[in-house]
């Protein structure tokens, strides 16, 4: 009887959001991106690959993470557009299943079969528009939960997505070396890769983390559509928009709409932990991106500068959608996990800065991402 319980709630869940249609209308929504000719394509490619290769000796010596001499587990695809919302439309649904699964086991009355179908495409090409938007921004993501994609059979424990069309549109917009960029671009990206591969337990802590959050809305959810598209924006912007509220212990106070998904303090401290990890993880990426000199990257210098100035140039309505999405949270976590790791290398070394990635406890608080002298008192450096 169980078992017929619960593959009804794994049917259902599956109904609830439209996972193919997400990804056929993003791909049908989002330009393909610069004119080029094939050779020119796979000349690109390769420069792509080549120097993605080449970033990782550079983040081994600028982090002392032995982790980036062996990152088999793992691979780097170059992709396009309506690729990369595709993988990622397969990633949410690896993250999103066991919760949809555990709100049909529990309140099968707001899953009925007469409103999941028309919920599941709405919620579908809602997503697809988001995935849209996004897939013509994003240079590159490192995807630690490839390996959870029911169609994966390589079951790898992640991939690098390196977005081919919009790094090369954002260096001929820039009008910078093309290889200096990309160079620049994946360094970033291969940073990522390298933490997950120096922390393997990093994954299942955030799986963890991200389902307890989930599964804590969903059993406090109103209204089905709304709080499944509310999520979904979540995990793709991995932050909300709104207006704020002032700080209290240190800490910013989060965006107001995301307070309105949480009812109670358990989800509050959940999504801070979610909040102070992402913070790490792009900051310390940021950090090895902006290690490099002249030596490696020439124009280094320039591309900080055109790239820094390409953000505060944006139209009206650019700006509104990265609001929208929470593009401009994420640009502050950047710059909060940023401060907090310069501030604990200078202090304490790269050495003791990599005691984070020996077990989850060493993971930084949100209070500790803003006051890092917390962090290095509690860890003992």
């Amino acid at each position: 009887m169980e078992s017929n319980q619960q593959q009804l709630s794994t049917e259902t869940a599956a109904r609830l959001v439209n996972w193919d249609f997400a990804a056929a209308t993003a791909a049908t929504l989002v330009a393909p991106g610069p004119k080029m000719t094939r050779r020119e394509i796979q000349a690109a490619v390769e420069d792509l690959r080549r120097l993605a290769d080449e970033a990782v000796t550079h983040v081994h010596r600028i982090t002392g993470l032995d982790a980036a001499e062996n990152l088999r587990d793992s691979q780097v695809l170059i992709v396009d557009r309506a690729s990369w919302a595709k993988a990622n439309s397969q990633s949410f649904a690896a993250l999103m299943t066991p919760m949809l699964e555990h709100l049909a086991k529990t309140r099968p009355e707001a899953v009925n079969s007469t409103n999941t179908a028309v919920a599941g495409t709405l919620t579908g090409a809602e997503l697809g528009a988001v995935l849209a938007f996004l897939a013509s921004k994003v240079l590159g993501q490192y995807d630690p939960f490839a390996a959870l994609a029911s169609d994966n059979p390589a079951k790898r424990a992640g991939r690098l997505l390196l977005v081919a069309p919009n790094i090369i549109s954002t260096e001929q917009e820039l009008n910078v070396d093309p290889s200096d960029f990309r160079l620049w671009v994946c360094l970033h990206e291969q940073t990522h890769r390298v933490q997950f591969a120096a922390a393997p337990w990093l994954r299942d802590h955030m799986l963890e983390q991200i389902g307890a959050l989930s599964n804590g809305l969903m059993d406090k959810a109103q209204g089905l559509p709304e709080r499944i598209n509310q999520l979904a924006k979540q995990l793709s912007a991995a932050a909300g928009t709104g207006k704020q509220e002032p700080a209290a212990n240190g800490v910013p106070a989060r965006q107001t709409d995301v307070l309105t998904l949480l009812q109670d303090p358990e989800d509050k401290a959940r999504l801070s932990h979610i909040t102070a990890v992402m913070s790490l993880l792009e900051g310390h990426a940021n950090v090895v991106m902006d290690a490099v000199d002249a030596s490696i990257i020439p124009s280094v210098k320039t591309i900080r500068r055109r790239f820094s100035d390409r953000g505060a140039n944006r139209g009206w309505l650019d700006k509104f959608f990265r609001r929208v999405m929470g593009l401009d949270a994420k640009m502050r976590q950047y710059a909060d996990g940023s401060k907090f790791v310069r501030a604990v290398v200078d202090k304490s070394g790269m050495a003791g800065f990599n005691r984070v990635w020996e077990r989850a406890e060493n993971l930084p608080s949100e209070a500790e991402i803003h006051n890092p002298d917390l962090w290095i008192q509690r860890m003992g450096l």
